[in-house]
């Protein structure tokens, strides 16, 4: 096992410990990625990989082994399509041994179907999800996750720009999309996912990118992520083609001034529910509280949406190496919606942005 997951394995059976926890089963999903390096193709055979305080395996279809062996030293407990994995479950939990009515943790990414052959298989167990020992560790990144991060951010900044560059009288929401998409591809990275909204589109949150043809007046917003060295980015900017709309400078100010304040609160020690409401309080006084229609913001990992989440509820303690979105947004309907984003981590005592874009109103025209 290479010295990374080595830590990372040592850290979880140290969370183990201090949680009181006797196993914990994970399914394929970026918590395997994340502790053992291994992506298996997901289908309906089962897949898991069970660590104890004494042993770590997995629970493997015979077909995958070959593959797999080739990422992984554990040790496999293979089972063919003719057999099922019954007697295999069973070995393996017998080597993990874990005791009568044992406490446990379930990846909470897994199919229901292979959670309930674990739970069959430990009657009595009582059980959780990942928060308090994988997503726990997950959550504070260490510093070659921390420089994956950034350079994954210093390339979407080049993507941003490239997507605001390719501006012009009619261009659609898609065509400037492709220009991103096609940008990371260019630069050994894929697309994560690419929003590009024009004028009254941008109301939509959520919007997915179409055939909107661009024209004088619109403002423009655009959210988009790629993956390279295995880690995401995400940021959201926003501009206008021509000249801008009305009300827009005014908006664009308020959401700067709300990211500032949410950086601000961003310490550790803070609450995740400080940044929230250090965000909202800006753009609630300014007079559009509600227009501002969902959190401030998400974690930020192996996954594009992981812990923490910036929300006005959540008692999540920030901690140094947690990476997050700071992303306020002021949505108009029937007009245009505008949004900052930033991805920050706690580093040094201060929330550090990676992107290196300003938030400067981008004009085109």
């Amino acid at each position: 096992m290479n010295p990374t997951l080595t830590t990372r394995m040592a850290n979880l059976r140290a969370r183990m410990a201090a949680t009181k926890t006797d196993l914990v089963v994970i399914g394929p999903s970026s918590h395997m990625l994340y502790l053992a390096d291994l992506s298996p193709h997901g289908d309906e055979r089962p897949v898991l990989l069970m660590v104890s305080p004494t042993f770590a395996g997995f629970l493997m279809p015979a077909l995958n082994v070959d593959s797999a062996r080739q990422h992984t030293d554990l040790p496999f407990f293979p089972w063919a399509d003719a057999d099922g994995p019954d007697a295999a479950l069973a070995e393996l939990l017998a080597a993990t041994g874990v005791p009568a009515a044992p406490s446990i943790v379930l990846d909470e990414t897994m199919r229901t179907d292979f959670a309930l052959l674990v739970l069959d298989a430990l009657g009595g167990a009582t059980r959780r999800f990942t928060t308090d020992t994988v997503g726990y560790l997950r959550s504070r990144k260490d510093d070659a996750e921390y420089d994956a991060l950034k350079k994954s951010a210093v390339l979407n900044d080049a993507a941003m720009a490239a997507g605001f560059a390719a501006l012009r009288p009619d261009i659609t929401e898609y065509e400037v999309a492709t220009v991103i998409r096609d940008f990371y591809k260019a630069n050994g990275a894929t697309t994560e996912f690419c929003s590009v909204c024009f004028g009254p589109n941008g109301a939509f949150p959520h919007h997915h990118t179409g055939e909107t043809q661009l024209k004088a007046g619109d403002a423009v917003l655009i959210d988009t992520g790629g993956r390279i060295h295995g880690y995401p980015s995400d940021m959201t900017r926003v501009g206008y083609f021509g000249t801008a709309p009305e009300g827009f400078g005014q908006i664009h100010s308020v959401l700067d001034r709300a990211v500032e304040a949410a950086i601000a609160a961003a310490r550790p020690g803070a609450k995740a529910r400080d940044v929230d409401k250090a965000a909202r309080d800006i753009i609630t006084a300014a007079g559009y509280g509600p227009n501002f229609l969902h959190r401030t913001g998400h974690g930020l990992g192996i996954d594009i949406h992981e812990t923490p989440y910036i929300t006005a509820t959540s008692d999540t303690v920030l901690e140094e190496g947690m990476v997050f979105s700071i992303e306020p947004g002021i949505y108009l309907q029937g007009q245009f919606g505008l949004r900052l984003e930033e991805i920050v981590i706690i580093r040094n005592g201060v929330a550090e942005i990676l992107s290196d874009m300003p938030r400067t109103a981008v004009a085109g025209g």
